[in-house]
C-alpha cells in the first residue's frame, strides 16, 4: 500500500492559444472544473498505475468538497482520512496554452488547515510501503509527517520554496523537476544539481520534461532516461503522474531502470489528455504502451 499525505483543489481551466500577460486581456477557447491537487492527483496516479493508495488531508464543506472526495473514491483510493472541515476547498487556477504549457495559482482553502498529523493518520501512514509527500499542506505538517512515518518517504518539492534541514533528513528519494532542482541547490545545469541534492538524500530524480528524467544515488549509481516523444495537450498533471507511477514501480520491486521508463510511460500517457486527474493512465494502458 501506498499512503499519500497531500492537497486536494479544484482545478479551475482555462484553454487559450496564448497565456495572457500581465494587463492583457485574452479569449479563451474551454474552461473546465476538474479535481486536482498535488497530493490528490498522486494519490489517483499510484492507484489507477496498480497499488492500493490510502489518502491523508482535507476539503471543505463547500459544494467541491464531494466532488473530489467521489473523484479519489473513483479511482480506488481509500479517503477514510480524508477530513471535511469548515469552509472552502482547495482550488487551482490554472491557464493551459496550446503548446501544453500552464501557469497556476493556488488557493490553498482546506488544505491549510492541515497543521499536523494525528494518530490516526499515522496509523494509516505506518501501514503503508511509502508515503508520498509534496509542499501544497503547511511546512510544519509535512515535516511532522515525514519525521513520524516510519517507512520510506518520496517527497515532490513543489511548490518550490526553502526546505527545512530536519524534512530533508526523513527523505529518502526526492523527486524535483529541473526548476525546483535549481531553487533547491542553485545548480541550473541539471547534473550538478542531482550532485547537490545527493548530499541532503539518499536518492534523488530530476524530471526534465522531454529531456527525460536523471536519477542518482549515493551508492554511485546514475541513470538518465529519455522521455517518451508524444504531442502534448496538457502537461498539469505530468508530474505528479510520474511519481505516483514510480511509486507503484519501486513498491513493487522493479530494477530502478524500468521503475523510471513505467513512470516516464504513465507521464507521457497523460500529457495526451487534458485535465489532472482526468489525464492519468490505468495499469493495464502504461503495460500496453510499454510493450
Amino acid at each position: 500500500m501506498i499512503s499519500v499525505f497531500g492537497s486536494a483543489n479544484m482545478d479551475l481551466v482555462a484553454y487559450t492559444a496564448k497565456a495572457p500577460k500581465r494587463g492583457e486581456t485574452v479569449t479563451g477557447r474551454a474552461f473546465s472544473t476538474i479535481p486536482g491537487g498535488k497530493g490528490a492527483n498522486q494519490a489517483i496516479a499510484a492507484a489507477r498505475a496498480g497499488a492500493d493508495v490510502s489518502f491523508v488531508g482535507a476539503v471543505g464543506d463547500d459544494a467541491f468538497g464531494p466532488v473530489m472526495r467521489a473523484s479519489l473514491e473513483s479511482a480506488g483510493v481509500d479517503v477514510t482520512r480524508l477530513r471535511v472541515v469548515p469552509g472552502s476547498s482547495g482550488v487551482a487556477h490554472i491557464v493551459v496554452d496550446d503548446e501544453g504549457g500552464n501557469s497556476i495559482i493556488v488557493i490553498p482553502g482546506a488544505n491549510g488547515t492541515v497543521t499536523g498529523v494525528s494518530e490516526d493518520d499515522l496509523a494509516v501512514i505506518r501501514r503503508s510501503g511509502a508515503l508520498l509527500l509534496q509542499l501544497e499542506l503547511p511546512m510544519e505538517a509535512v515535516v511532522e509527517a515525514a519525521c513520524q512515518a516510519k517507512v520510506p518517504v518520496i517527497l515532490t518539492p513543489a511548490p518550490a520554496q526553502k526546505l527545512p534541514r530536519e524534512l530533508l533528513a526523513a527523505v529518502d528519494l526526492i523527486v524535483p523537476n529541473e526548476h525546483e532542482a535549481e531553487a533547491i541547490t542553485g545548480h541550473a545545469d541539471p547534473g550538478e544539481a542531482l550532485d547537490a541534492l545527493l548530499d541532503l538524500v539518499p536518492e534523488a530524480v530530476i524530471t526534465l520534461g522531454g529531456e527525460g528524467a536523471l536519477y542518482g544515488s549515493r551508492s554511485g549509481e546514475r541513470l538518465r532516461v529519455p522521455a517518451v516523444p508524444v504531442k502534448a495537450v496538457d502537461t498539469t498533471a505530468a508530474g505528479d503522474t510520474f511519481v505516483g507511477a514510480l511509486a507503484v514501480a519501486r513498491a513493487e520491486g522493479r530494477p530502478q531502470e524500468e521503475a523510471l521508463r513505467f513512470a516516464a510511460m504513465a507521464a507521457a500517457l497523460s500529457v495526451q489528455r487534458k485535465g489532472a486527474s482526468t489525464s492519468m493512465p490505468g495499469r493495464t494502458e502504461i503495460d500496453k504502451a510499454l510493450r
